[in-house]
């Protein structure tokens, strides 16, 4: 994920002058624990590369991603504060920066304000990529209002006349991260990442949610499918791992390229 259609933003005066800014890779994420099962790879591989990445964070996902949390008896807020101290931790794990939206989830309601919100987002950033949920969820409808408001405010900050500070955007690629059940969400794969060189620490990040403890296994078997497909697909590339690490994703745009490759 490496084509990018937004232009770059200036260096301030006097600094970086003659260089290329850092690319910047934005993150839109329903809940606190959603950007590392399903992104987390991506993630690592950018700021391995000096990148600047930031997660828009929409909710802790304190009442319906905490269940552990609440038979053990914490309150609401007591629970707000262990997902975010996780999040935090998965987020510095990976070398990314973490912001918290506290929107509510179940339900994560949709809002003119909370995408005003992430049009900000947006503009401060100035993302070379966008990371986001797919269109449809049956079992989480969290996950589709997240995908709804991250698209509407990637339109919304490339127009001169919507009010906010900050510079318009490009059009940045959007990539859609695998959702927790794929066959029942429209998912297929389209493009396959190799995360195997950043692999530990994507698993360090996971390690981090203890409140979703379940999902470890999960997603490293997940890891692992995914890697066998992307050898499968690789085509004449040689000097793969054995077990090569991979994380799925879609695309809703088509990919610019002079090429095909």
């Amino acid at each position: 994920m490496t084509q990018a259609n937004a232009p770059a933003s200036p260096p301030p005066d006097g600094a970086g002058a003659g260089r290329t800014p850092a690319r910047s890779t934005l993150v839109v994420t329903a809940h606190a624990g959603d950007f590392v099962w399903r992104a987390g790879g991506a993630i690592a591989l950018a700021a391995s590369r000096g990148e600047k990445v930031t997660i828009a964070c929409l909710t802790f996902g304190e009442r319906g991603e905490s269940a552990k949390a609440w038979r053990e008896g914490w309150k609401l807020d007591e629970i707000k504060a262990i997902r975010r101290d996780e999040a935090e931790r998965a987020a510095a794990t990976l070398g990314a920066e973490v912001r918290f939206f506290d929107a509510g989830d179940y339900p994560l309601v949709e809002s003119a304000e909370l995408t005003d919100r992430l049009v900000t987002a947006y503009r401060e950033t100035q993302p070379d990529v966008v990371l986001t949920h797919p269109a449809e969820d049956p079992y989480n409808g969290d996950h589709p209002a997240a995908h709804r408001m991250a698209l509407q405010a990637r339109i919304l900050a490339q127009a001169i006349g919507y009010p906010g500070e900050g510079d318009i955007i490009g059009a940045p690629p959007v990539f859609y991260f695998e959702p927790h059940q794929p066959e029942m969400c429209g998912f297929t794969p389209q493009v396959l990442l190799d995360i195997t060189e950043v692999w530990d620490t994507k698993r360090k990040a996971m390690e981090c949610l203890a409140a979703q403890q379940h999902l470890w296994d999960y997603y490293t078997d997940l890891a692992v499918r995914r890697g066998v497909q992307l050898r499968r697909n690789a085509g004449p590339n040689l000097g793969l791992a054995h077990r090569t690490m991979a994380e799925a994703y879609m695309r809703p745009y088509p990919q610019i390229a002079k090429e095909l490759a």
